[in-house]
């Protein structure tokens, strides 16, 4: 496996990691425990080292099942997690210095690790100032808590107020060939700062595998039955895309997923996606996308192609997407 380095810290990670929210939620019924334990070692044997959770996903649950299965080789893997909100108040942001302090102790105990590597702010917390959230991981840093901080779906001034404070590792925030508005302001930030990208959704939630149509139906319980980008117009609309994405990966002998992925590797040598699955065919697959190599020419084809695409349907319920910073 290709390694990447995101910040100017030198956080070392696989090319791709595995995102593991999928596991205990959002997209249908969660593994059980040993299979999701099962997932993640299976990742580790072929050569993924970063490992992305949240205290948010089950909640809890997920860097449960985290923990345990990466206890055996903790000194061989990058784990990131993140805080930012109150889950027992009712799961509003919340990023208040005892909030992120509580969070922090609660998630080195579920993953059974005494530091964790990369540490986000999993939504940007507009009633505590930006200073008083990255002083704060500082701290921890300084206590040995926490090796490097991140942010996620948060905008350029956010961005730049933080890493004033305390130079930030990573933003995590959703990109593909289904969704690019980062390539407008986000991306040049961080090229700037020196600061690292963790794409979530790199394969648009599943819409870029091909293996969604217009008749697909979601179990009661994925998340994306409340997506715009998932009702049946939106589906119908976007198919576009994906039927661009199979003919151009059908040409070069791979799959839609391999070529969206290795795709967003190609974008930046500072861009680490996390794909996630419950699925070592899929894993596989995914891990698959590293040895893909697209030359100027072909990524000059695939922009062509699909640029003038147009998406439709927003990419979160009108809950999640007023949570996300601008």
């Amino acid at each position: 496996m290709k390694t990447r380095i995101l910040g100017k810290g030198g956080l070392e990670v696989s090319a791709i990691g595995l995102g593991c929210m999928g596991i205990s939620q959002s997209y249908g019924v969660p593994l059980e425990t040993a299979e999701g334990i099962k997932l993640i070692r299976a990742a580790f044997e072929r050569g993924i080292t970063f490992f992305d959770t949240a205290e948010v996903y089950g909640p809890y649950k997920n860097e449960e099942v985290v923990g345990e299965a990466l206890e055996p080789i903790r000194n061989q893997v990058v784990i990131a997690t993140k805080f930012g909100f109150d889950i027992e108040g009712g799961g509003a942001p919340d990023s208040s210095p005892e909030r992120i302090r509580q969070a922090v102790e609660g998630s080195l105990r579920r993953l059974r690790t005494d530091y964790i590597d990369l540490l986000y702010q999993h939504r940007v917390d507009h009633k505590v100032p930006m200073e008083d959230v990255a002083g704060t991981v500082k701290d921890l840093i300084a206590e040995g808590k926490v090796k490097h901080f991140g942010m996620s779906e948060a905008g350029v001034a956010n961005i730049r107020r933080a890493n004033a404070v305390l130079p930030v590792a990573a933003l995590q925030s959703e990109y593909s060939l289904m969704w690019r508005e980062p390539e407008a302001q986000i991306i040049p930030v961080l090229e700037e700062l020196g600061i690292g990208f963790v794409p979530f959704s790199p394969l648009g939630k599943g819409f870029l595998t091909g293996t969604i149509d217009a008749n697909t139906t979601f179990g009661e319980k994925d998340f994306r039955n409340t997506v715009p980008r998932f009702d049946r117009d939106s589906r119908i609309a976007n198919q576009a895309l994906v039927e661009t994405v199979t003919r151009i990966a059908g040409d070069k002998k791979i799959t839609p997923a391999q070529l969206a992925l290795a795709w967003v590797l190609a974008q930046k040598p500072w861009m680490a996606p996390i794909p996630g699955t419950t699925k070592v065919s899929r894993l596989e697959e995914n891990i698959g996308a590293t040895e893909v190599e697209l030359s100027a020419q072909e990524l000059a084809e695939i922009e062509a192609a699909v640029s003038g695409i147009a998406i439709q349907g927003d990419r979160y319920s009108a809950m999640h997407q007023a949570r996300i910073d601008r």
